[in-house]
């Protein structure tokens, strides 16, 4: 007969997947997203235009600037940039909410994001560069997008440059020159963390009740 399951609080984990436009980010998250019943993603809220394929308060929360201004003035904001002339940012209140259930969220937002949650949230927050296999790779994906013209591919190519130049800011990196191996890597990263000694808050009392057994 199997012995009886622990089962210990957890405080949720922050994800932060990061990367170039073009580099998989956002494929590795769905496929996170897919695969793992314990994390939801982050909706952000953001000033661009919505494009034809995505919904509002599903992929973001799509907004005008003045409203966008108003929560990031009054707190309401995690952490937001400006990313190719646009302004994102997460909201405060449901990620909290999630974390204290011990559920974890998964970010898929760029460098300076990142830095914002560090300042805010650091022991919460486990980060992921992602970075394309090559140059020439990331330019034929970024072409390969029917919803995005030669004007915005640009731009993007023009800021992969800056992006790149953080990837040492993070805890982890990730080559995506394979999605499946690149998917492995995310997920024996989260399995790890998720374990971490810091976020147990009744492991303490869980030990002491087990010296006291015996």
């Amino acid at each position: 007969m199997s012995e009886p399951k622990a089962d210990l609080p957890r405080r949720g984990v922050m994800l932060v997947l990061s990367s170039p436009s073009g580099a998989g980010k956002s494929t590795l998250s769905r496929a996170v997203l897919d695969t793992d019943d314990n994390i939801e993603l982050s909706i952000s809220a953001t000033t661009r235009a919505k494009r034809m394929s995505e919904a509002d308060g599903v992929h973001y929360h799509f907004m005008s600037q003045r409203q966008f201004e108003a929560m990031r003035d009054q707190g309401e904001l995690l952490e937001w940039a400006e990313v190719h002339g646009n302004f994102y940012g997460t909201p405060r209140a449901p990620v909290e909410a999630a974390l204290a259930r011990g559920e974890d969220i998964l970010f898929d937002i760029d460098w300076q994001g990142t830095l914002q949650l560090y300042e805010s949230s650091r022991e919460d927050v486990v980060s992921i560069f992602v970075l394309p296999p090559s140059g020439a790779e990331l330019k034929v994906r970024l072409e390969r997008r029917a919803e995005d013209d030669a004007e915005t591919i640009a731009k993007r190519l023009s800021n992969a440059k800056t992006e790149l130049t953080h990837w040492s800011e993070y805890d982890y990196v990730i080559v995506n020159d394979d999605l499946e191996r690149a998917l492995a890597g995310v997920r024996s990263i989260l399995a790890a963390e998720r374990l971490k000694r810091a976020r147990s808050p009744g492991l303490s009392d869980f030990v002491d009740g087990l010296i006291a057994d015996l």
